[in-house]
């Protein structure tokens, strides 16, 4: 592979943090969600319409929200939607990356990377003592990004594993 192509597609990479009001950043944002939502790894499924209607004014109002878009050009190629949480234990807060996309055209091209530096850097100005996501155990190149950046599965003892993500919808 010529690496000498590969440097000045990540210099063209412009990574910002959505202004929901704003109607580019929000066309966007609503864009990759979609797109997410229909790959395998996001459901299979289309974005429903509540979301189309109500995604941005409800991510506007919800306290400690913010996400993270990147460019190339004119053309949005990644997002991070994330959300200030709290850890007991540190008592400090901190950054749940709750939703990372990536368009297949620009996957491995360092968009993943760029991002989580721009969340890391909300992150520290926020006071924050650390950053979390969730990922699907079968998502490999999800994973190998994620290490890449710096993640790794939480656990506060090996001998008593690893920690798991589990949910119950209401």
């Amino acid at each position: 592979m010529d690496t000498s192509q590969a440097a000045p597609l990540a210099t063209e990479l412009d990574v910002v943090i959505a202004d929901y009001r704003d109607e580019k950043h929000g066309n966007d944002l609503l864009a990759l969600m979609d797109h997410y939502a229909r790959d395998p790894y996001g459901g299979g499924e289309p974005l429903s319409d509540v979301c189309h209607r109500e995604l941005l004014a409800r991510l506007a109002a919800f306290p400690g929200a913010f996400s993270v878009l990147a460019y190339r050009g004119d053309v949005a190629v990644g997002l991070s939607n994330c959300f200030m949480g709290f850890s007991t234990f540190v008592c400090k807060p901190l950054v749940n990356i709750h939703d990372v996309v990536v368009t297949e055209a620009a996957r491995g091209l360092g968009v993943c990377t760029r991002m989580m530096e721009q969340v890391a850097e909300v992150a520290r100005a926020r006071g924050c003592c650390k950053i979390t996501l969730e990922v699907l155990e079968k998502n490999h190149p999800a994973r190998a990004a994620y290490r890449k950046c710096g993640f790794k599965p939480y656990a506060l003892d090996e001998e008593y594993g690893k920690a798991e993500f589990w949910q119950r919808y209401l």
